[in-house]
């Protein structure tokens, strides 16, 4: 029997749909909307998709968007200055530096220059350390869109093997964190991992971030796991592909993430979620 989608679009705009009225209820209670900066450096044609997408879920949500869209020129201390500017600015409850930046920028220093209250992607050192220590305040938008996901369809990690292919900052190493949390068995394969196989094979959830379509073979996969796929790569003819077989891992798996579809609309809707719930404690509301 094929695999069942885990449909991202569907559950996302439900989640969207549950901040919206929050967002309303704040109002008719004579509070502000909460405020997002997207900040966006250059005119990156992938980055400027993402861009668009987290505005338009803004309106959906009902969230005041505040656009940054600077030239590529800008420089490292311009970026800060706005940053710190941002920080102050009580009218804003989330920053959201859009990556990459050009490469005259440190990104590493741009995230640690934003208000760890304000990180609402999640990347700040704050934030991730509180994740590790399994006292949460604001999650790494991805691993905790993947997380809502695998609850929707009831897959439970706890006492069971999950395997995370991919150890960036920004997906693989909190995604362990997120699964650890949920009393999950966490094996985290990287580019030094030798042999792929087996640890896809043991694995119950599987959760792929790498960015190199078909590394992960559909034979691999374990009947009746969980796969979700958080890769996102354009094939020669155009077509957006993950980094699983598709059609070999949908003959396996229980369940499985389309994409796209699957895992990129949920992560925008967790951005939606840590921006409430950072106006939120900002308006002790």
């Amino acid at each position: 029997m094929p695999a069942q989608l885990i449909d991202g679009k569907a559950i996302a705009a439900k989640f969207k749909a549950e901040i919206h009225d929050q967002v309303e209820d704040m109002v008719a209670r004579g509070l502000r909307r909460p405020g997002l900066a997207v900040i966006m450096v250059g005119d990156n044609p992938a980055s400027a998709v993402y861009v668009r997408n987290k505005r338009k879920a803004c309106v959906d949500s009902g969230i005041v968007s505040v656009a940054h869209d600077l030239p590529y020129s800008t420089t490292q201390q311009e970026l800060v200055q706005l940053i710190e500017s941002l920080n102050r600015d009580p009218a804003i409850d989330g920053i959201l530096v859009q990556l990459p930046l050009p490469q005259h920028i440190e990104q590493s220093l741009i995230i640690e220059k934003i208000d760890p209250t304000k990180d609402v992607d999640g990347f700040h050192p704050f934030n991730v350390g509180r994740l590790a220590l399994r006292v949460p305040l604001i999650r790494p938008c991805t691993p905790y869109g993947v997380t809502k996901l695998i609850e929707h369809v009831g897959v439970s990690p706890k006492g069971r093997h999950s395997v995370v292919i991919g150890a960036s900052n920004i997906v693989g190493r909190p995604m362990a964190l997120e699964l650890l949390l949920m009393g999950g068995t966490v094996t985290v394969c990287h580019r030094f991992t030798g042999d792929l196989e087996p640890h896809v094979r043991s694995a119950d959830i599987l959760i792929v971030a790498v960015g190199r379509p078909g590394i992960v073979r559909g034979e691999w996969v374990k009947p009746g796991s969980a796969v979700i796929d958080v890769g996102m790569n354009r094939t020669a003819d155009g077509r957006l592909c993950g980094d699983v077989d598709f059609e070999g891992a949908m003959r396996r798996a229980a369940w499985i993430t389309p994409v796209p579809g699957g895992v990129g609309p949920m992560t925008v809707a967790m951005l939606m979620k840590n921006t409430l719930e950072s106006a939120m404690a900002r308006l002790d509301a």
